[in-house]
């Protein structure tokens, strides 16, 4: 098992990229690595529910699925 820190700065404004920290965080702690995630500057915001639920990838499933499967995962998110 490996400790993993990934950080973003996406923000609402690139809804796929804001995502990917969640996405390859769940994909790492899924795999048995100890995760966490760091927010800074605009991902900070896609914290606040309304910006969560309205930020919706390309391919993948909404972030507010995303992060429900991140807070399942007991990931700590850093913002």
């Amino acid at each position: 098992m490996n400790k993993v820190l990934v950080k973003s700065a996406w923000g609402s404004d690139d809804p796929t990229k804001a995502a990917f920290p969640f996405l390859h965080g769940n994909a790492l702690a899924e795999a048995g690595h100890e995760v966490q995630i760091f927010l800074l500057r605009e991902a900070v915001s896609i914290m606040r529910a309304p910006v969560a639920n309205a930020i919706v990838p390309v391919g993948w499933p909404p972030l507010a699925e995303t992060l429900q499967a991140t807070y399942a995962l007991n990931i700590r998110i850093h913002v």
